[in-house]
């Protein structure tokens, strides 16, 4: 079944690494999936934080797990090199 990746950046304590994680990323997180949505909320309700998020819709969590162990994506984890805390999750999407 689908499967919805959702990252919540919760600091960023190297903007420079970030960058360089993001020009990375992306195209390899495009190989293996769909990136839907990333930046941060230009809204939010209740007691949400406009912080930066990006949601990916894949076909499988194996899927997902082909992508975020890929080499390509790996290397984009290399440059991100612990300059931001995040909360990376999987929801069922059915």
């Amino acid at each position: 079944s689908k499967v919805i990746q959702v990252v919540v950046y919760k600091s960023v304590s190297d903007p420079e690494k970030l960058a360089a994680y993001a020009v990375l990323a992306r195209p390899a997180m495009e190989k293996a999936g769909k990136v839907y949505s990333k930046g941060s909320p230009f809204a939010v309700k209740e007691d949400g934080e406009a912080v930066r998020t990006i949601v990916i819709e894949w076909e499988s969590m194996e899927a997902a797990e082909n992508g975020y162990n890929s080499p390509d994506y790996q290397n984009a984890l290399k440059a991100l090199d612990n300059g931001a805390k995040r909360a990376f999750m999987y929801l069922d999407a059915d």
